[in-house]
């Protein structure tokens, strides 16, 4: 049994998904791992991860449309000084995950065939988050 750890820089470009499956998997593959369990790790308040349709971009879109007509900026929230953004980001952030277990089967993330992984950025700026990855196995 052996673990490795690393950590992943994603750009986001503003409030939208961005998918990881490459990176993740291009890591995994430096790792020597075959088989095992990876964890991410979100290291963000106002950022998550979804397991999302990777196919139709339209899906993505309804998530988001529907996740900013649930958590609406335009409401009063008393954590307000950090932009009207941020308080819906950090709500937006409870309702998905900070982190994620994938299973790792001959080097590579068990996942079914419609299925990315994106980080989801909440707030309407780009930034620069870090994922923290976790892998152990055989």
């Amino acid at each position: 049994m052996k673990q490795q750890t690393g950590f992943l820089q994603v750009q986001t470009h503003g409030q939208g998904l961005t998918m990881l499956n490459v990176e993740i998997s291009n890591w995994i593959l430096k790792t020597g791992i075959v088989t095992g369990l990876l964890t991410l790790w979100c290291k963000h308040t106002s950022a998550s991860f979804i397991v999302q349709e990777n196919v139709d971009p339209d899906v993505r879109q309804d998530i988001l449309s529907y996740l900013n007509d649930l958590v609406p900026e335009n409401r009063y929230y008393l954590h307000d000084s950090e932009g009207v953004d941020d308080m819906p980001a950090h709500i937006k952030t409870i309702l998905t995950q900070t982190h994620l277990s994938i299973p790792v089967v001959n080097r590579q993330m068990v996942l079914g065939m419609w299925q990315g992984i994106y980080l989801f950025e909440h707030r309407r700026q780009a930034h620069l988050r870090e994922v923290a990855l976790h892998v152990m196995g055989e």
